[in-house]
């Protein structure tokens, strides 16, 4: 990865870690986690390697890990290379064939890292999970919705900031 690319990825970081936090000051068991939006958004960006963008991902989990109030945040070092890992995939899938496949990409990557969250949440902090719901689908079903409509959030955000972005690389690679 070339030392622009790592700065753009550093920069995108920086930002969606700045908003997790300041999203902590909203109440609640859940917040967004616009995190997602920001290194799907590197990952567009840059299309980097699958090596590069595991990387990205583990950057993300330990940020999101470090400024989490959720159930089990050490899940977060899993979720977010999955995430990344489906964003990009996503991404190289689409990205000559849809006007929308940042939108795409970040939606898919949103929901990888999600579900992938309330899986190992769900097998590794089981006891904590049935203290305060009443069965593992109740944990679900009270955070799956959750992630779906970050997803559709981060898709969202994601589109409308990838095209002064991107015009803004190519005006520095002139």
């Amino acid at each position: 990865m070339k030392s622009q690319d790592i700065a753009i990825v550093g920069i995108l970081l920086a930002i969606g870690a700045i908003v997790r936090y300041l999203s902590l000051v909203i109440p609640g068991p859940i917040v967004s986690n616009l995190v997602i939006a920001f290194y799907s958004l590197a990952v567009i960006l840059v299309i980097p390697t699958f090596t590069e963008t595991i990387g990205i991902g583990v950057v993300a989990g330990i940020v999101c890990a470090l400024l989490s109030h959720s159930i089990f945040p050490p899940a977060n070092l899993i979720s977010e290379p999955v995430g990344a890992v489906a964003c990009l995939l996503t991404y190289k899938a689409f990205k000559n064939k849809l006007s929308i496949a940042p939108a795409l990409s970040t939606l898919v990557g949103t929901l990888a890292s999600g579900i992938t969250f309330v899986l190992v949440a769900m097998l590794l902090v089981a006891p904590d999970i049935i203290a305060k719901f009443t069965t593992m689908g109740a944990f679900a079903g009270a955070v799956v919705p959750i992630v779906v409509l970050t997803a559709v959030a981060n898709a969202i955000i994601a589109q409308i900031l990838y095209l002064p972005a991107s015009k803004v690389l190519a005006r520095g690679k002139e």
